[in-house]
């Protein structure tokens, strides 16, 4: 029987037992604080006894100006750890590996009270604050707590950190020539749009230890005349690669407001398979991939090395189970209580 999602893989210190990660999705849910509270337990423990063999918490701010909104969780203070620390055991008590995404909001941060700071002093849209264009002091501060943030997440325990380079936050916003108009170093050609994330991936690393895995996440599409297609991404990633980073989560849009995507089953996957064959790097694809076919097509045809899930895990924590169970497959790390459902 052809396994493909139920496949192993393995990537320096993870060993996953298949190939189906729980993509970083924006809960909204923390105290104004950045804390995790019981919600964000119970929400976690939930898809890890439903069978996927990671899950990467969402977005998680490295500084207050960094949050998408006020109830994002954070990573910039010590009083953190303890919470993240709580979840990090848990999911690894029901047999998961478990990582972090790092992220700042840049121009995207919609928080009243916060300067909101990006590569260039141009709005995500009309109902967004212009943001500040960041000085060389305040590029200085972000990867310092970029740094900080990782030393926290290694502190709580995480096996994996994800940085966050997609979408139209931060460090998205630096690589995208849509939203970095910059005439310095850091803006212009493709390789000075880079240097900001290699910046930050290289403070990382200052404290992340080599034998654990790195990834970041990118938006290899923009959608839009002028940005980047993945031809320009994989060029992107050669570039970052030789820095450390072991693993790309690819995503794709959300660089610039009131786009049209034709968002299809996997409409993401060609830009995943893209970089894949061109960077000789490790990927995992997505995008509306809601059947254990579809994720294992993509699987049995090398055209990613694991596959993300979102909202349908929103829909069904227990989707791996599920998908098992269609194929009488049997798992052997379900929680014994849970056996009896396969």
């Amino acid at each position: 029987m052809t396994k493909g999602i139920f496949k192993e893989f393995s990537l320096k210190n993870l060993n996953l037992k298949n190939r189906v990660i729980m993509a970083p999705m924006c809960m909204y849910m923390a105290e104004n604080d950045g804390m995790v509270n019981d919600f964000h337990y119970v929400h976690y423990m939930n898809r890890v006894i439903g069978g996927v063999s990671a899950i990467i918490l969402e977005a998680t701010a490295v500084e207050p100006r960094g949050r998408i909104t006020d109830k994002d969780l954070g990573i910039w203070d010590e009083k953190h750890i303890e919470g993240l620390k709580k979840v990090v055991e848990g999911i690894k008590k029901y047999g998961a590996y478990v990582g972090i995404q790092l992220g700042h909001a840049g121009r995207k941060c919609s928080i009243e009270n916060e300067t909101i700071i990006g590569p260039s002093a141009i709005a995500f849209s009309d109902e967004y604050k212009e943001p500040v264009e960041m000085t060389k002091n305040e590029m200085e501060e972000v990867k310092v707590a970029f740094r900080e943030g990782a030393r926290r997440a290694l502190e709580a325990g995480f096996d994996f950190i994800e940085i966050h380079g997609a979408h139209g936050y931060l460090l998205s916003e630096f690589l995208s020539p849509l939203s970095n108009k910059r005439e310095d170093e850091y803006g212009g050609s493709l390789e000075n749009r880079t240097r900001f994330i290699v910046e930050v991936i290289k403070e990382v690393k200052k404290v992340w230890p080599e034998d654990k895995a790195l990834a970041l996440r990118v938006s290899a599409k923009d959608y839009v005349e002028g940005g980047n297609t993945k031809v320009e991404m994989a060029k992107i990633i050669d570039i970052v690669k030789k820095e450390g980073i072991d693993l790309v989560n690819v995503s794709t849009g959300a660089v610039v407001s009131d786009v049209i995507i034709n968002a299809y089953p996997g409409y993401q996957v060609p830009e995943a398979e893209y970089i894949k064959e061109n960077c000789n790097i490790p990927v995992i694809a997505g995008g509306l991939i809601t059947t254990g076919d579809q994720g294992t097509e993509i699987i049995e045809n090398n055209r990613a090395d694991l596959i993300f899930l979102g909202r349908v895990l929103l829909r069904d924590p227990y989707w791996v189970l599920n998908e098992a169970k269609k194929r009488n497959i049997k798992l052997d790390y379900l929680p014994s209580a849970y056996e009896r459902g396969i």
